[in-house]
């Protein structure tokens, strides 16, 4: 999950800085995108959890339109750009680097923002540039605004966090089946799961999805016969694979990955039992409640499985 958390927001940071091409100049790229790594991982409060930091970036937003707004932060304080090489479009709309960050080399400043909230205050001395990073004139770098558009000490921000995700995690609890309902509906519509559908559930967990294939495929190769490898049926060493990595993932807790890997064995052999048992009655003997058995277990298996498939993907989905 450290991993995962991690990869999130790099590949953040680089879709910014990919779409800052052509729009900043090579300097104050690198700039923004140190500043935007600092400002998320402030955010972030050092979770390691993939969910809640992408939870994180979601509310950071459009990685271009963070860009843009960082083009018209530059262009207001009169800086050149890649776009606007003389920074001339930006002094005739009216901004300038004087009216609200100082003039360069004139011994004073205007109030400028301090920190990355909304509260400014004078600053006094001279100002060898706007702030805007070593791009920017060789000033002090000016972080990134806060996402809520106001400044918070650190255990405000946690508490906040903590009180959203208790309150989506209870958002249609008192309906009947709200849960599938939202899983149903993420397909369509993946606001209904925080933003999370299956084409961002592959992305975010590559092998877990893979050990849900690599079930199914267990289960698809049963009416097929294949020869055994050594004593073992080939469906159950593809289950055995698939079982393994379900076991040894940290997608899930550990009650998930007992269900989900032992729902095909479950099937196998109590469904086996009870529905066997059940078609040749008690009076049929031993041989033929083998028979019944070896006849309906290998179905049992493919519904157990396929049970244990759709519990792992829904628990993968968190709908609740």
């Amino acid at each position: 999950m450290i991993e995962r958390a991690d990869q999130l927001v790099l590949n953040y940071v680089s879709k910014a800085a990919d779409a800052a091409h052509g729009v900043l100049r090579a300097d104050q790229r690198l700039d923004f995108a140190r500043r935007l790594r600092a400002r998320i991982e402030v955010e972030r409060g050092g979770s390691q959890n993939a969910r809640q930091v992408a939870k994180v970036l979601a509310r950071f937003g459009d990685p271009v339109a963070l860009v843009e707004r960082e083009a018209r932060r530059l262009a207001e304080a009169g800086v050149a750009t890649a776009r606007d090489p003389t920074g001339v479009g930006a002094r005739a709309s009216g901004g300038g680097a004087g009216t609200s960050l100082g003039t360069a080399g004139s011994g004073t400043a205007g109030p400028r923002t301090a920190g990355t909230g909304a509260v400014t205050r004078p600053v006094s001395g001279p100002v060898s540039g706007p702030s805007y990073g070593a791009g920017a004139g060789g000033g002090a770098t000016r972080p990134l605004p806060a996402v809520d558009g106001e400044e918070a000490p650190p255990g405000v921000r946690a508490y906040r966090g903590i009180a959203q995700d208790s309150l989506d995690r209870r958002q249609g609890m008192g309906l009947p089946f709200a849960g599938l309902r939202r899983a149903a509906m993420s397909s369509a519509n993946p606001m209904a799961t925080g933003g999370r559908d299956a084409r961002t559930i592959v992305k975010e967990y590559p092998r877990d999805t893979a050990a849900l294939v690599i079930l199914v495929l267990a289960a698809l190769l049963v009416p097929f016969h294949l020869p055994a490898v050594a004593i073992f049926q080939i469906p159950l060493v593809v289950w055995a694979v698939g079982a393994v990595m379900v076991l040894f993932s940290d997608a899930w807790n550990v009650r998930d990955r007992f269900v989900g890997a032992g729902a095909p064995l479950l099937g196998y052999g109590l469904g086996g039992v009870l529905i066997g048992g059940l078609r040749v009655g008690i009076e049929a003997g031993m041989g033929a409640f083998v028979t019944q058995f070896f006849d309906v277990s290998g179905t049992m298996f493919m519904i157990g499985t396929g049970a244990g498939v759709l519990w792992l993907a829904y628990r993968l989905l968190d709908v609740n």
